[in-house]
């Protein structure tokens, strides 16, 4: 018999707010940049296998993203691209650091719903500057009992996590909209992993849902959450 919920941890980027569109429209105008020296495609698949390249070097988050667009510039260009458009590159990244927070639907109620029964955590990964500029722009910070900016999501870092804050993992549940990088490892970990979708999410992100997992779950929207939260106990 599974224990009783008590620690729920929610993801930030595209379960709480929007991110990839931003990543998307930048990698729009990237490609508007260089289109006189390759084609769309190729390009893209330039871009993301410098940025799984580069994921060891810095991380996940807009500034990986940006230099990872200049190393692709210079590659497809063979070291002839403009500066003008090294300093586009930088501009558009500069400008996805400071763009404004968008709520997706049914956040703030969702949370304040769960909080005077649950212990609520944040559990993002990428640059720890961006995501706490995030947080504090997005008016929820208050609602979490704590926060963990982490450089990667694996079942062990959840296992410690939920040791740290002291809850059982049978007792804990990770929401989010990767299932590679929020369900399935919080899963692993002994925790229950629960999928709500996002229309643009990261290929890097994606993976096989666990449907036969008595502890994964997927809901259409963050709304649904309470009401399976309660049929779970």
């Amino acid at each position: 018999m599974s224990l009783k919920l008590e620690t729920i941890a929610f993801d930030a980027d595209d379960t709480l707010w929007q991110n990839e569109q931003f990543f998307q429209l930048t990698q729009d105008r990237f490609a508007e940049l260089l289109a006189d020296h390759a084609e769309r495609d190729h390009l893209d698949e330039r871009l993301m296998a410098a940025e799984r390249r580069n994921l060891g070097h810095y991380g996940f988050g807009i500034k990986g993203f940006m230099l990872s667009m200049i190393e692709t510039a210079i590659e497809v260009t063979e070291q002839k691209v403009p500066a003008s458009v090294i300093s586009q590159i930088i501009a558009a990244g500069q400008e996805m650091l400071s763009h404004p927070i968008e709520l997706l639907p049914d956040v703030e109620a969702t949370i304040t719903a769960l909080a005077d029964a649950h212990h609520i955590l944040l559990i993002t990964k990428g640059d720890l500057l961006d995501q706490e500029r995030k947080l504090a722009q997005s008016g929820l910070g208050d609602l979490f009992n704590g926060v963990e900016i982490v450089s990667d999501k694996k079942a062990p870092i959840y296992a410690n996590i939920f040791a740290r804050h002291g809850v059982s993992p049978e007792a804990a549940m990770m929401v989010g909209n990767s299932l590679k990088s929020d369900v399935i490892p919080a899963i692993e970990a002994g925790g229950w992993g629960v999928h709500v979708p996002h229309a643009l999410t990261w290929s890097f992100e994606h993976a096989e849902p666990p449907v036969d997992h008595p502890r994964f779950r997927e809901l259409p929207s963050l709304g649904a959450l309470p009401t399976l939260i309660e049929s779970i106990g």
